[in-house]
This record gives structure tokens, C-alpha cells and sequence, in this order.
């Protein structure tokens, strides 16, 4: 049965009221559908027709719209095209005629509506029904400002895709990235955040100083980043929705920002001394830091396990950029890519079980997967110049950006983990450096 979390909604909303939730003996229940899909290695989206939401004429042609947008993205689910309907829904409470849906090959049928109560708060609701069983499989209601319309539209589509799938949700979450204009050699760079879809870009930095590598941090709306005004770069801590920002230290030769622990307590990073780097964590609250390598080569870009237990990096301590793990309180490092070619900035993944990595043989940037211990690499694609990939944080999808050759600047795009699909991010100027952020609930 679908459950929602009703502190989250709560916490957006102010207060909710759930449509009836029916048994349902779904053909989906059993297993996840995207474990089972890949492992069939046949794989086929599940199709599912998001019938008009009905009331509110502008409220609701806006919210279908999200939702589609959302699905078409997520590459599991397949949006039946709206002309190819068999039947108009008047009452999205009554069950959708089942056998003209069978007949159309179509797996769900979402109906809705959006409506405006008298105290001017925005009503939205829906039902998803299960063709295949003819019940209904999940419905909520959400009562809301107005103004919440955007994300209320995300969250109706990670339940419905949570619901067939058996996967956290990705959609109602925030990336934060570079914004880039102006020409190459004088580049202004300004920290923005956008909702996952692109949409509400908003400025975070006015762009004085130039700004790099931001981090999400996966316990809360906060991210660190590295700022060069005048002297050494200086890396700071920014809480998103309070606009408080403090400086986290002053690290010389440093080339990334530090990344979050699990808890979001700690940070780790890389300084760089004399010709070597190695790697250090540090506790925010006390700002006292441990070393964890000792060696003479460049340690970088490290990277927390989600259960905190583990570090991935970069390392040339082999005579090349290649992927180590260790402990998180240091100790030996294992090798673990082997690949041809240079592998670097890791990212591990929320679901602890892919590490995601840039790869460079020759002169061709590729974005790739493999499992912490090596092995399963998977290279989603390549072209000139891709770097930098991040997760969405249900583990199933990266962002990174792209420069074209010659291009004046980059662009961020999405790709699942299995390769099955890839999509651009809109942003209004040139991007760089997208980090994804925890769900928003």
C-alpha cells in the first residue's frame, strides 16, 4: 500500500487530507520494476497515459505539464501520448474504463484535479489506477499555497513513480552549479540553484568573486564552495533557505571544495603541500582536522561512502590518475579502476552500491559507472569534454556537464545508470559543476 510521509507534507503544506487508498495487488508489488527490468536485460519503460487534470483550467494544464516533464525524464516511465487516448476523463474519482486502456496497451492511468478553496489555497489531487488489476494503486490530496504549485506537481510525480517502480523519488529536489557568462578569458562565475527540471534558477553568489566546485550536502539544504577574491581561496558554508554563509578556513593550492559527510558533521578534502596532496577531514563544529593519507603523491577529490564508513578518491600514487578506496579514518587504499586511461573526480553513489567517475583516454571525456569494487564499469557517454558527474538522490540518475569542441561554454545534462537515455538541463547562460541535493521533504 502507498505510504506518504506526512511530516514532509506538513512541512510544505501546512496540512493535507488523503483520498481513500485502495488494495491493490499490482503487478509491480512483488519486486522493483527497475531491478527486474534491467536484470531481464529487456528493457521496456512502463507506459502510463496522464489524463488532463480537470478544475482549475491554468493550475492544472501547468501541473499535467510538470508531471509529464518529469516522467519523459525519469526513462522508466513512458508518457502515453494524449491523442492516442481512448476516452476523455470527466470525473477523475471514477475508475477510467479499463478495457478501452488494455486495448490501448497502457500500463497506469493517472487522473486529477487542481482547485482553488475558499481561503485561496490550491488544491491538487490525484488517483493512479493499475490497468492490469483495474484498482486503484495510490491517491493523494495536497492543500497548499498557491504559490507551492511547482513542487506540489514534483512530489505527485516521485509518488506515482516510487508507487510502480519500488525506488525513491528524484523530482522534488534542487541542484545547485555554476552560472557562466561572458567570454572565455573572462568568464563570471556565479553559484546558482534550480529545481531539478531547470526551472526557478536562482542566484546564490553576485559573482565579485569567482566561485568553484560547490557541494550539496546529503542531510540538508547546505553546501560548501570554494571563493577566490583577493589572497588564498577560501571555502565556504552556505545554508540555501537562510542565506547564512561562514567561512569553513583559508587552503592554499587547494583545487576542490571539500564534500559532506553522510551526517552532514564533517567535511572532507584534499590540501595541497609542497608537490604531494593528501587527504583531510574536518569536523564543522569544531573545526579541528585529521589526516588521512601520507604519501607524495596528489590525493584529491575524495568522496564519503552513504554509510560513512568508506572514501573513494583520485590518486596518481601509480603514476596516473586512477580511483582508490579506503577507510574513512585512513589507513591502506585499494585500487580500483583499471580501465585505459585517466579516472577522476568519483562520486559514490546514495544507494552505496555504484561510484561514478570522469574518464579521460586521449583525448575524449567520458561519464561512467562501476561498483565500489571495480568492477561492472559502464561508460554512459563520451565526447569531448564531460566532467564532473553528481547523483540525483534516489542513486539512479547523474547530471554532469558538457563542453562541445569549440564551444564557448558548457551545458548540464541528465543520464540514468544504466545508459538507457540522456537529457539536457536548461539553464539560462553557460553551467559548470552541477551538484545534486537531497529531496527537498
Amino acid at each position: 500500500m502507498f505510504v506518504f510521509n506526512r511530516r514532509r507534507a506538513l512541512a510544505l503544506m501546512g496540512g493535507f487530507a488523503a483520498a481513500p487508498i485502495l488494495p491493490v495487488a499490482s503487478a509491480f508489488s512483488q519486486e522493483k520494476y527497475i531491478d527486474l527490468t534491467i536484470r531481464g536485460g529487456q528493457f521496456k519503460p512502463v507506459s502510463i497515459a496522464l489524463t488532463p487534470f480537470v478544475g482549475e483550467a491554468e493550475g492544472g494544464a501547468k501541473t499535467s505539464q510538470i508531471i509529464n516533464g518529469d516522467f519523459r525524464r525519469s526513462v522508466f516511465l513512458n508518457p502515453v501520448d494524449p491523442k492516442s487516448f481512448p476516452e476523455e476523463i470527466a470525473n477523475p474519482d471514477q475508475p477510467p474504463q479499463m478495457e478501452l486502456w488494455r486495448a490501448a496497451a497502457t500500463q497506469f492511468v493517472v487522473t486529477g484535479r487542481v482547485a482553488k478553496g475558499p481561503d485561496g489555497r490550491s488544491r491538487t489531487e490525484f488517483r493512479l489506477w493499475d490497468v492490469a488489476t483495474g484498482q486503484q494503486a495510490a491517491g493523494q490530496q495536497y492543500v497548499t499555497d498557491p504559490n507551492n504549485a511547482r513542487r506540489v506537481a514534483h512530489i505527485v510525480a516521485d509518488a506515482i513513480f516510487t508507487r510502480i517502480t519500488g525506488e525513491k523519488g528524484l523530482f522534488d529536489s534542487r541542484v545547485v552549479f555554476i552560472d557562466e557568462t561572458g567570454p572565455k578569458d573572462q568568464r563570471r562565475k556565479r553559484l546558482a540553484i534550480m529545481d531539478q527540471d531547470g526551472a526557478n534558477v536562482r542566484y546564490l553568489t553576485k559573482g565579485d568573486n569567482l566561485v568553484l566546485t560547490p557541494r550539496f550536502s546529503p542531510s540538508s539544504q547546505e553546501v560548501t564552495f570554494m571563493s577566490f577574491g583577493e589572497g588564498d581561496p577560501r571555502v565556504f558554508l552556505l545554508n540555501i533557505d537562510s542565506g547564512q554563509r561562514e567561512v569553513v578556513g583559508n587552503f592554499p593550492g587547494m583545487t576542490f571544495a571539500p564534500r559532506f559527510s553522510p551526517d552532514g558533521q564533517r567535511v572532507i578534502l584534499s590540501l595541497q603541500q609542497g608537490g604531494s596532496s593528501n587527504l583531510y577531514a574536518m569536523d564543522l563544529r569544531s573545526r579541528a582536522t585529521t589526516r588521512l593519507s601520507d604519501t607524495q603523491a596528489i590525493d584529491t577529490s575524495p568522496c564519503y561512502s552513504p554509510d560513512g564508513a568508506q572514501i573513494v578518491f583520485e590518486s596518481d600514487r601509480g603514476g596516473q590518475q586512477q580511483i582508490y578506496v579506503m577507510g574513512a579514518s585512513g589507513g591502506a587504499a585499494k585500487r580500483i579502476s583499471f580501465g585505459e586511461g585517466r579516472y577522476s573526480t568519483p562520486v559514490w553513489s546514495p544507494r552505496g552500491d555504484m561510484i561514478a567517475f570522469t574518464k579521460q583516454k586521449g583525448s575524449t571525456f567520458a561519464i561512467g559507472v562501476m561498483k565500489p569494487d571495480g568492477s561492472g564499469e559502464r561508460i554512459l557517454t563520451e565526447g569531448f569534454h564531460n566532467e564532473g558527474p553528481t547523483f540525483a538522490p534516489n542513486g539512479l540518475y547523474v547530471m554532469f556537464f558538457r563542453e562541445a569542441q569549440g564551444g564557448p561554454g558548457g551545458k548540464i545534462f541528465m543520464a540514468d545508470i544504466f545508459g538507457k537515455g540522456e537529457f539536457p538541463v536548461p539553464t539560462p547562460n553557460y553551467a559548470s559543476d552541477p551538484a545534486w541535493g537531497p529531496l527537498l521533504g
